[in-house]
């Protein structure tokens, strides 16, 4: 059995998603590669896509209005028609199609909306004879996967099962089976302080003897948001012996400004990419975080209390929405706020217990076994049909 994971460069999310559950077969001793979609078709065009990711996030109202006209569009698509966003995508079919035959695959599994349109662009074309699985990762349904035809859709929650069958995706194609993060990383803790040492030396900083609240606050693997507005906000309200954890990302620009603006202010240590945000999870007592779908699945699996941030509008205003109404988090657009939230999930321990405990109701921290079983069941069943 051979198995190619397709992602696409916007971004860790969904990159992070896929090393997962490659991780999770190779452990198995299944033969299984991930590869970038738009890096298979050109090397070039996948450097652009992950650039013109960025700058598209930079842009609150730009991106909450594309994303706006693209489910208008998504919604009202006529019987046949497809999708610019298809379109675009099945222009380089071919090419992945060379590489799924040429690769002698049994299963393709994809954690990205492009990848599911290429493949769709190919059983259309009578060419994919191999299943096709469909991996959700955020809490909503994106703008155009309903214009995609893949065998099996993977979706993070029972009660999103509706919104897919309103929009045409069959029932029994649909498993709700959560979004699959990385199993040996956070489906375990490190005690608080054994993790807090770590940090601090990882880090380079003195750990005082009557440590206070921690504050881990993300901002996506590209640095999104203004982080020094939140830190400012932080540095008004929390005592003198708290720390905030300020992960700033690939964005270098927010990094300088934060580490310029706090070069005094021991309580805010700034951090660049890191790949170390399970250890920085345990360390922590609140998680702050743009409500990315990876990023709040990991949270919600270790059960750590989470406020979400600032969305980039559209499907993360849907994941920060989902989460909130179950109590898996709480939302604040404004930095103010995001901080109060997080000072009293801190310091009520109602309040924190009740978060956690729909948390653990509300989750599932085997996806990765999930996805496999289905993989090979599925595998299994068309050998005996054969």
């Amino acid at each position: 059995m051979k198995i190619l994971i397709l992602s696409a460069s916007t971004g860790e999310g969904h990159n992070s998603s896929g090393k997962a559950i490659l991780a999770a077969m190779q452990q198995q001793g299944i033969d299984a590669e991930m590869q970038d979609l738009i890096a298979i078709a050109s090397q070039k065009a996948s450097r652009r896509v992950s650039k013109t990711y960025v700058k598209s996030t930079e842009g609150h109202n730009v991106f909450s209005m594309v994303y706006a006209f693209a489910k208008w569009v998504s919604s009202n698509l006529n019987q046949g028609r497809r999708s610019p966003i298809y379109l675009a995508n099945s222009l380089y079919w071919r090419k992945i199609y060379n590489y799924i035959v040429a690769g002698n695959y049994d299963a393709v599994i994809s954690v990205h909306l492009f990848a599911a349109e290429v493949l769709t662009a190919i059983k259309r074309r009578g060419k994919l004879n191999i299943p096709a699985f469909f991996v959700m990762t955020d809490y909503t349904l994106h703008a155009f996967l309903n214009d995609t035809d893949l065998d099996y859709y993977i979706i993070p929650h029972e009660d999103l099962i509706p919104l897919y069958v309103r929009e045409g995706f069959k029932y029994d194609h649909i498993f709700p089976i959560g979004i699959p993060v990385d199993v040996p990383k956070f489906t375990t803790r490190l005690p608080k302080n054994e993790a807090r040492e770590q940090v601090s030396k990882a880090l380079g900083f003195k750990l005082d003897d009557n440590e206070g609240n921690w504050y881990l606050v993300m901002s996506g693997s590209m640095g999104f948001g203004n982080m020094s507005v939140l830190m400012r906000e932080f540095v008004k309200r929390i005592r003198k012996n708290d720390r905030v954890i300020c992960v700033c990302g690939r964005n270098e620009r927010n990094l300088n400004t934060v580490q310029r603006d706090f070069r005094k202010e021991k309580r805010i240590v700034p951090v660049g990419y890191t790949d170390r945000v399970s250890l920085l999870m345990d360390a922590c007592d609140v998680v702050l975080s743009k409500p990315g779908g990876i990023t709040t699945t990991e949270t919600i699996i270790k059960n750590i209390p989470l406020v979400h941030t600032a969305p980039i509008p559209g499907i993360e205003s849907e994941n920060a929405e989902f989460c909130q109404q179950r109590n898996m988090s709480v939302h604040a657009d404004k930095p103010a706020a995001q901080v109060e939230a997080a000072i009293r999930l801190a310091n009520d321990d109602q309040a924190r217990e009740d978060m956690l405990e729909s948390q653990r109701r509300n989750s599932e921290p085997q996806t990765c076994k999930f996805i496999i079983d289905l993989v090979m069941h599925t595998l299994e069943d068309r050998a005996k049909k054969e």
